[in-house]
């Protein structure tokens, strides 16, 4: 594969889904796509997790709680904007309704989802 300058690559999976609103669980899988990101990151590219910035702005807007109504307001829009701005997904393993919306979007925009982090192509070393 042909090496790239670095990527900005959504990496999308389960956040919320199949936790039951438990607190510790969601926080397990937002570690989750943390080390997904940081693979990302390893490859030389740019990773964004949509509740890296869904989350804070959902707390300024008064959300007091993952799953509240404010913080619905937010979640799944923010990811949408981002794809506007993202060059590819990373779909992790696991059922999630927000990342397969984001991988649709992705699809739908004619950006490439990922489905392994070893599938990303390889980035230009810069400095």
């Amino acid at each position: 594969m042909k090496a790239t300058k670095p990527l900005i690559v959504l990496v999308a999976g389960p956040y919320r889904s199949g936790t039951d609103g438990d607190p510790l669980r969601i926080q397990r899988n937002l570690k989750r796509l943390e080390r997904h990101a940081f693979g990302v990151f390893s490859a030389g590219h740019i990773p964004l997790i949509g509740e890296w910035v869904a989350l804070p702005l959902a707390e300024q807007a008064g959300s007091r709680e993952v799953g509240d109504a404010i913080s619905e307001q937010y979640l799944y829009p923010v990811a949408g904007r981002l794809l506007e701005r993202c060059d590819a997904v990373l779909r992790i393993e696991g059922a999630s309704k927000g990342a397969d919306e984001d991988v649709r979007i992705a699809r739908e925009r004619g950006l490439p989802v990922y489905f392994h982090l070893e599938e990303l192509p390889a980035a230009i070393a810069r400095g």
